[in-house]
């Protein structure tokens, strides 16, 4: 819908209708329809009218005709959302578009554009976050003005995080199924519409304003984290909608042209490559019109800073569901001048035959890493669990350093490191802390006896499982959360933190709560003394990251050679001795020494020693006689529980004795 001096026009695509009208209601909630017209089709299947009524705060619908073929889902007295509404309205069991107000005063503010190498991305739920917070009003809570209230900016900046990536925030619904068990989808993975805020995440006086009051708290929150110096990644889902499968709602696409949006076989049966029902057809070049105007409509409009695209292979699928790295649509996002300029992260798999595509994607493109999430995971947990049962580790610190160095075993060296968005968890699966107690799920509160998440959770509840009292097991459980959150945040790459992991939150083994909007997924402010603990140590590791750039490459090293922004890495053995090959192929060796020297362009020169141990017996190291270094000065422990000053230095060939796995940082000085 476009505004015009008379009104709006209103455009709508349908390359099959017979039939389009809108009806235009004459108050907000009425059921009086003000005006029916009939819109006209013109070129490339796009209909369109004009009325003096499509006004900012006009409620109106969409009904359409057409034929009955195998491919068609047409029922002329339905109502449909115009896939291009910028705000929403439920009225009754049917749903409304609603023109809006886009005016909103941005004042001085600007997108912070925090380098890749820099930023520090935080995963949150916009009602999750805020609904326990103490320092934020009650009214504010759970809402989208909860989220940039300064309360939570002030934490997330002390926190050391550049940029909040929020789950969907798109107007979403729950699966009907769902509501016949008597829950929500609280994720919010089931778009309705790729241009609305969802109105639940509104404050009430916001919602009781309208669409147009739920968009401006919306900008409001982007300007308020935007002058905080935190950037606002969204979570989008372009792989499928809330028409679910073929029998579903008809609520929008299915009722204007299910033909053109849908994957379908020439029956009409949905190819479906996302597990949630339909999948949009990505190979036609409306689909790909519709995502491309959504994203530059949230980059530009409400001035997100980046997109998180869930099941992202399903949008490089063409007309055979064949997957490309160089799909059209795929390259116009990286290729477009105003979205080129935002963070692009890639969910790199969907469920499809050829679904798992980590590594493949284009230059410009950053990618969840799950080959990172599961070597580090079998470092720290069930590597130990064997050992402990075995004697013997299954693997050794070959894949494990891959990993800390940027994982360039399967990024390009065009892409180097940042390409790699590192994460150990996510809001899909066992929380942090979790990791630690369970070595199985607990969903018999999804209803579904069980059977629901995932089953392979490379987790090692250290034996017990569940809470404890048992202090060895306590203590063993927190020495690996700080290892956890120790290699994610000195690992080359992104580094994504799970929000509430960084001071241990807990689900209960739940690791698929998606459908709990309870305190079960709401973070707990009400920190225990261990807790304070921990979140000291994640605010003390995001400062070494910011001040360290030997910790944060955005090249790839090459033996012998100089690469500026790559760091220069040389690997050690517990003798202090280059690492040869032996020592990569020994499943026994669990100890290595690392030391990265950066090679600058626009920071000063910065070089550390970090020392990894993974196994729980202690033992003793020689840290290296690397050439330039004179002193190594400590700078994080992790077997201590919070952060503390360690006195004095060592000097290259000290014997250094370690306790069983443990990660120890230090500065290797001139």
């Amino acid at each position: 819908m476009r505004p015009t001096r008379s009104g709006g026009e209103l455009k709508v695509f349908s390359d099959t209708a017979e039939g389009i009208d809108v009806l235009i209601y004459d108050a907000p909630g009425s059921a009086h329809i003000a005006e029916r017209h009939s819109l006209v089709k013109g070129k490339g299947g796009m209909w369109s009218t004009s009325s003096g009524l499509l006004v900012p705060g006009a409620e109106y619908a969409l009904q359409a005709w057409g034929p009955a073929g195998p491919q068609d889902s047409f029922s002329a007295e339905e109502l449909l959302v115009d896939p291009y509404a910028k705000g929403l309205s439920r009225v009754g069991n049917s749903w409304r578009s609603v023109v809006v107000d886009t005016s909103f005063d941005w004042g001085t503010s600007k997108k912070p554009q925090t380098p890749l190498d820099q930023s520090v991305i935080y995963e949150a739920h916009v009602r999750g976050l805020t609904k326990m917070h103490p320092g934020v009003p009650l009214e504010l809570r759970g809402t989208y003005a909860g989220l940039g209230h300064e309360a939570m900016t002030t934490y997330l900046k002390e926190l050391g995080v550049t940029a909040v990536e929020l789950l969907p925030v798109h107007a979403y619904l729950s699966e009907e199924h769902l509501l016949s068990q008597g829950v929500t989808n609280y994720w919010g993975y089931n778009t309705l519409n790729f241009f609305t805020p969802h109105n639940a995440y509104a404050t009430k006086a916001a919602r009781e304003g309208g669409p147009s009051a739920v968009l401006r708290e919306f900008k409001q929150m982007v300007k308020d984290l935007h002058e905080a110096g935190l950037e606002v990644i969204l979570d989008v889902v372009y792989n499928h909608t809330a028409e679910e499968g073929k029998v579903g709602p008809r609520l929008s696409f299915r009722g204007l042209d299910n033909a053109s949006y849908y994957r379908q076989d020439e029956d009409g049966n949905y190819i479906d490559t996302t597990g949630c029902g339909n999948s949009l057809n990505a190979s036609k070049p409306v689909v790909q019109q519709l995502i491309l105007d959504s994203l530059r409509y949230w980059a530009e409009e409400t001035q997100v800073d980046g997109f998180r695209f869930d099941l992202a292979v399903t949008l490089g699928r063409d007309e055979k569901a064949g997957y490309h790295k160089d799909h059209p649509l795929l390259e116009a996002i990286r290729t477009d001048p105003i979205l080129s300029a935002t963070k692009l992260i890639a969910e790199p798999w969907d469920v499809g035959m050829g679904g798992w595509q980590t590594g493949n994607f284009a230059d410009g493109w950053h990618e969840w890493n799950d080959r990172y999430r599961d070597r580090i995971r079998n470092f720290w947990l069930p590597d130990i669990a064997q050992a402990r049962e075995t004697g013997i580790a299954p693997t050794g610190v070959g894949g494990f350093a891959t990993r800390l160095a940027g994982s360039s075993n399967t990024f390009s060296a065009e892409r180097g490191p940042v390409a790699s968005v590192n994460f150990i968890t996510a809001h899909d699966g066992f929380t942090l802390n979790d990791l630690t107690m369970y070595n199985y799920k607990h969903n018999i509160g999804n209803g579904e006896d069980n059977r629901d998440g995932a089953n392979d959770n490379r987790s090692f509840n250290h034996g017990v499982e569940g809470p404890t009292d048992n202090p060895d097991i306590i203590a063993a459980r927190r020495r690996t959360m700080r290892n956890l959150m120790g290699t994610l945040m000195l690992s080359a790459g992104i580094p994504m933190i799970t929000a509430g992991d960084e001071f241990g939150r807990t689900q209960h083994g739940n690791n698929n709560a998606y459908c709990h909007d309870s305190p079960l997924t709401w973070v707990n402010w009400e920190l225990q003394e261990w807790q304070q603990d921990m979140l000291a140590t994640t605010k003390h590791l995001a400062k070494m990251r910011r001040e360290h750039p030997a910790i944060r490459p955005t090249k790839f090293g090459v033996f012998g050679e100089r690469i500026p922004s790559a760091s220069q890495v040389d690997w050690y053995n517990t003798q202090g001795e280059t690492m040869e090959n032996e020592d990569w192929e020994d499943p026994h060796n669990r100890t290595l020494q690392y030391v990265a020297a950066s090679t600058p362009e626009n920071e000063d020169f910065n070089r550390i020693l970090m020392i990894i141990h993974g196994t729980e017996q202690p033992t003793s190291v020689v840290v290296p006689k690397h050439p330039g270094v004179q002193f190594y000065e400590p700078l994080w422990f992790s077997p201590h529980h919070t952060p503390r000053e360690v006195p004095g230095v060592l000097r290259p060939g000290e014997t250094f004795k370690l306790t069983g796995t443990s990660i120890l940082l230090f500065n290797a000085a001139n």
